[in-house]
């Protein structure tokens, strides 16, 4: 019969929720062997994951050690996957993540209204690649100035000078994956033949 989903992945969960529980109640190997009956090397290939777990074996372990079974065997919390999306404004800016401040790359959503003055162009740490979901990106890259439409992705190295904006008096949405470690997206939405 085969597995219901998620049982493997329980099941591979048991092998050091046995270790850690035991290891908490400063039990060894032997320790355990002696209010259980089973065998140390039984426990250890448990423990390491070399033996699969039953209730004949698990029954008597999580007893000994004064824990529910459910401690030792119950499927992982899933946490929401969902990003909240709390959007921030700056300098004309609307930023949204979609990702979660602690992984990298970030992903962000972002609306860009239409710019008034001169660029400014920036260095910093790290690689940006872009998408440009609805209207035109004015971007200035070292030397380069050129607009891009729906569909079409950049990415640059963020020590060269850059600044992107809307292009003329439409607001622009775009997608923004930002490494500050230089992860490198490779991405092409459009090539050009020369």
């Amino acid at each position: 019969m085969d597995e219901q989903p998620g049982v493997g992945a329980v099941l591979e969960q048991v092998a050091p929720r046995l270790r850690r529980a035991r290891e908490k109640k400063g039990l060894s190997l032997a320790d355990l062997t002696r209010a259980t009956g089973i065998s140390t090397s039984t426990l250890s290939r448990l423990e390491s994951g070399q033996r699969k777990p039953s209730l004949e074996l698990l029954l008597p372990i999580t007893a000994a050690l004064g824990i529910p079974l459910d401690e030792i065997v119950a499927a992982p919390r899933i946490v929401d996957p969902r990003i909240p999306q709390h959007a921030t404004k700056r300098e004309g800016r609307v930023l949204i993540p979609l990702s979660r401040q602690q992984t990298e790359p970030r992903a962000y959503k972002i609306l860009i209204h239409p710019h008034e003055g001169r660029p400014h162009l920036r260095t910093h740490e790290g690689y940006e690649w872009l998408y440009v979901l609805h209207g035109q990106l004015r971007v200035k890259l070292g030397d380069h100035d050129f607009v891009m439409t729906p569909g079409e992705a950049a990415e640059f190295d963020c020590q060269t000078p850059h600044w992107f904006g809307a292009a003329g008096r439409s607001s622009v949405e775009v997608l923004s994956l930002f490494g500050k470690h230089g992860e490198r997206i490779h991405v092409r939405a459009r090539t050009t033949g020369r």
